[in-house]
């Protein structure tokens, strides 16, 4: 036999290989190095960490000025900043929550400025991101808004509802390794004697402030599980309605948080479906192409119907505010700018006022799982970092306004 038939036939070998032992390996070749990737980057524990801040950044954030921060540190008032070279002031988002506490507790009417915390009559704000078509920006914006919100000094819990665990990713989780059973939401709302409390489930972040429940494809077992669990109520065997068990798991940890950040699956799934019926609020994302338009109708008529339905069966559905967010937005693409002025017309101003630009900056920041609020601004072009991150604080102070208005708030 030639080496030319040699090596035909060991093609053919190959071609003839299962389907699915190919994407086995396929699955086990990028885990693998998915998982090197990560040791790479974040060594040596392979656990992601987020950067410092200087001292004008913490003192942005606080709502004080830069001088005021410098006096508290000479005088050694609240947490001790880590001092670089030549004198450089350096605060953990740890410090700068410490530091808040402290200014809230000298009492005054700025107390609630510093410590932003919900108080007493102010209900656990809940907000779910959806549409049931991929690629609209629903991980990326649940991302940087539970950051952002995290970033304010709320108590944020940041829920991965999507199997795909995109997620999970951009926190440095990597599902199918760093995940077993009853590792996700799913845990907490199955319907056998192997539900836990959520509180088990959640896990903190290396944002202070943020905690996550991650996913992974456990999640999909809820899909399945469902319309079993609904056909024995159908034949009178005890049980609670499918569609508010997220809502009782959350509540049991509603004391902990301000606001829970709930990103759904990009399917109007029972998944889904719970989460808008546990949702206090809801931010549909909407990429301004026609395509995404027509099918963010459909998906509008379905959910209608099902939580017509959802109503009807004894659930509430009182959302504080419905808005559409327009991501990806390329402000020069002009065909895009009529989509956006379409849905304006349509809508009003349950759209937001501030798209979600698209960026190279959010893109590259996304080649290392990383967000923009976690990367510097000495690590890009100094105009595009800017506008990117002027784009992203508008849309989410949007928002955080809208949460202060439920609360009776002003912004």
């Amino acid at each position: 036999m030639t080496v030319q038939a040699e090596a035909m036939g060991q093609m053919e070998t190959h071609m003839r290989e299962p389907a699915d032992r190919q994407i086995a390996a396929d699955a086990e070749r990028l885990s693998a190095e998915l998982a090197s990737l990560r040791g790479r980057l974040f060594p040596p524990s392979a656990m992601k960490t987020l950067r410092p801040f200087t001292s004008g950044e913490a003192a942005r954030l606080i709502g004080v000025t830069d001088g005021y921060l410098r006096q508290l540190s000479i005088s050694g008032e609240g947490p001790s900043p880590e001092v670089g070279a030549g004198g450089r002031r350096l605060y953990t988002l740890a410090d700068v929550n410490a530091l808040r506490a402290h200014l809230a507790g000298q009492g005054g009417a700025r107390a609630r400025h510093y410590l932003r915390h919900r108080q007493g009559g102010e209900h656990l704000q809940v907000v779910a991101i959806t549409n049931f078509k991929g690629g609209s920006g629903k991980t990326t914006t649940s991302a940087h808004l539970a950051q952002y919100l995290a970033l304010q000094g709320y108590r944020t819990l940041a829920i991965d509802l999507d199997p795909q665990a995109s997620l999970s990713a951009l926190f440095g989780y990597q599902p199918e390794l760093d995940l077993t059973g009853n590792d996700t939401l799913y845990g907490a709302i199955r319907y056998d004697d192997e539900r836990v409390e959520l509180a088990s489930v959640i896990r903190p972040t290396y944002f202070d402030g943020l905690d996550l429940v991650p996913g992974n494809l456990e999640l999909q077992e809820f899909e399945h599980t469902t319309p079993q669990h609904l056909a024995m109520r159908g034949q009178g065997q005890p049980g609670d309605l499918f569609f508010a068990r997220v809502q009782q798991a959350i509540a049991t940890v509603e004391d902990r948080y301000d606001v829970v950040v709930i990103d759904c699956p990009p399917q109007l799934g029972y998944l889904t479906l719970s989460a808008l019926c546990a949702a206090t609020s809801v931010i549909v994302t909407v990429h301004p192409q026609m395509l995404d338009v027509a099918s963010m109708s459909q998906f509008l008529f379905m959910t209608s119907d099902l939580l017509a339905v959802v109503r009807e069966a004894g659930g509430e559905l009182n959302f504080d505010f419905l808005r559409y967010l327009v991501t990806r937005y390329e402000p020069n693409d002009g065909p895009q700018a009529q989509i956006a002025g379409f849905l304006r017309t349509q809508f009003g101003d349950r759209v937001l006022t501030a798209p979600m630009v698209k960026s190279t900056a959010i893109s590259d920041a996304g080649l290392s799982k990383q967000t923009l609020y976690e990367v510097g601004r000495e690590n890009f072009h100094r105009a595009t970092y800017d506008r990117a991150f002027e784009a992203l604080n508008a849309v989410n102070a949007e928002i955080e306004a809208l949460l202060l208005q439920s609360w009776g708030r002003k912004p």
